[in-house]
């Protein structure tokens, strides 16, 4: 079985302490949950971890690339894995919180990274997740990043959607239960509308576990909106 174990944690740049300033303790919750995910992402003995995020093209990137904060207003770059000279500043945002995120764990297993378009249809994004899943070798976990809708109330950045939390409320039961087919029936339009990063990317874990076969548990291990942005934070593994 290639696919060991996957996460699912969101992207927002305010999960880096230093971008957050005084607001960082609102999202303490949040990190300690994503880090909880990264470790049971570890705990499965990987031999190497996978990035998948949503960006403006489906992409791969090499070990060496890496992401910036500096749009952000934090004059940081963050490594996806090895620094030399063919690495280039890449990463689209969720896969440069993910290797942040993994960042923390101070891993030093090997990591690779793939960005998939936002507006890929599912059937393209099952593909993708096929790809990953139906591998003979190595071990490998995947890391997934995106959020859920921005449409959470007026001072949302989507401004008040009033389909938004039960779109969110559907995604939390799919990662809750592992559930490949739920994550796969998300509508790409509806999915737009709401300004839900992360429903291409989760259509990647979906093919992956699909095409990996077998049952699988998950857990739900972390759901808010604090700034109108749904934010979920899911392991998957093996039954």
């Amino acid at each position: 079985m290639p696919l060991v174990a996957a996460a699912v944690c969101p992207h927002p740049p305010l999960i880096v302490p230093e971008l957050a300033g005084a607001a960082a303790p609102e999202l303490d919750e949040l990190r300690a949950a994503c880090d909880a995910a990264v470790a049971g992402l570890l705990a499965a003995d990987p031999e190497v971890v996978v990035l998948v995020g949503g960006g403006p093209e489906t992409n791969r990137f090499n070990a060496a690339d890496h992401g910036s904060l500096r749009s952000y207003g934090l004059d940081r770059q963050v490594r996806l894995w090895k620094v030399n000279c063919a690495g280039g500043e890449r990463l689209p945002l969720s896969l440069t919180i993910g290797a942040w995120l993994l960042g923390r764990s101070r891993t030093e297993l090997p990591r690779l990274a793939r960005s998939v378009a936002v507006d890929a249809s599912p059937a393209q994004c099952a593909e993708l997740g096929a790809a990953l899943g139906a591998a003979t070798e190595p071990r490998t976990a995947l890391l997934v990043t995106g959020d859920g809708s921005a449409c959470r109330g007026p001072k949302s950045p989507g401004y008040d959607d009033p389909r938004a939390e039960a779109y969110d409320d559907g995604v939390a039961r799919a990662l809750a239960d592992a559930d490949a087919e739920a994550l796969l029936g998300l509508d790409p339009a509806l999915s737009a509308q709401l300004k839900a990063a992360g429903r291409a990317p989760w259509q990647v874990l979906a093919g992956a576990v699909r095409a990996t076969g077998g049952d699988w548990r998950g857990e739900l291990r972390h759901y808010s909106a604090p700034y109108g942005v749904a934010y979920l934070v899911s392991s998957w593994a093996p039954a």
